[in-house]
């Protein structure tokens, strides 16, 4: 597994929603509310629902705010929307695989925003399966290293349930099946690691090297525009950009 590029591309959203804190929270409370509306709003008895509760407090959202989407979902505050899960596949320039996630209210408003925001960046909407068998669905966390050693963290992810580990030099890639999102999260949680990100995520089987800075600042642009989309969930692409390049691109 490419560790390294799969740590940076995780930091490198962590950072760009983090100054979209508000739309960020609006995702997660969809999916809260899509996820009860489905199966109820008791967590124990949804395990769908309470994978929703859990990413959106690894987002710090707070418990009142999970509730009363809970509440809206399971009917007690009911808006009548109906959500549906799309995930559209397409390329962004220099031939970077991208997979969209979204949920949506409303599948002929998404799919012409989705296809617009490709071909005004460079890139093009793929027809389904067209890039979907690049990627493998993944439980993943990112956790931060404090002053355990690689030993010591190595044990810990295997003991929490990981299936792969990539041990960097501040943080740690986590790798699960994505069944076992919660039971991960919670053996983490219980031995106090700090959680950078936590998500079910599209991890790409290989990644591309991409060779040039402006390459890098189309692909980004692209992505971060698709992500700014209020029925998009997460974006997932297999570039493989320096560090550097994200740091200074991001700044």
């Amino acid at each position: 597994m490419a560790g390294h590029s799969h740590s940076a591309n995780i930091k490198h959203r962590k950072n760009a929603v983090d100054a979209k804190r508000g739309k960020l929270f609006s995702k997660l409370a969809k999916a809260v509310i899509s996820a009860a509306r489905q199966g109820g709003g008791d967590p124990e008895m949804n395990p769908r629902l309470r994978l929703a509760i859990e990413k959106a407090k690894s987002a710090n959202m707070t418990r009142d705010s999970i509730e009363r989407a809970c509440k809206k979902g399971s009917g007690e505050d009911a808006d009548g929307a109906q959500f549906e899960e799309l995930l559209y596949e397409g390329y962004a320039p220099g031939g970077i695989a991208v997979l969209v996630a979204c949920l949506t209210d409303n599948r002929n408003r998404t799919g012409p925003e989705i296809k617009h925001t490709f071909e005004k960046r460079g890139g093009n909407l793929g027809a389904t399966g067209s890039v979907a068998f690049m990627f493998d669905f993944r439980s993943l966390f990112l956790i931060e290293n404090g002053d355990r050693d690689e030993e010591t963290l190595m044990e810990l992810a295997i003991e929490a349930g990981a299936d792969d580990v990539e041990v960097g030099e501040e943080m740690t890639t986590i790798i699960a099946a994505p069944t076992e999102f919660v039971a991960v999260k919670l053996a983490l949680d219980a031995v106090g690691v700090t959680i950078a990100s936590a998500e079910t995520a599209y991890i790409p089987q290989n990644t591309v090297a991409i060779e040039s800075k402006e390459d890098a600042a189309k692909i980004l642009r692209l992505l971060d525009l698709l992500e700014d989309n209020d029925d998009v969930q997460n974006v997932f692409a297999n570039y493989d950009i320096p560090e550097e390049w994200l740091e200074e691109l991001q700044s």
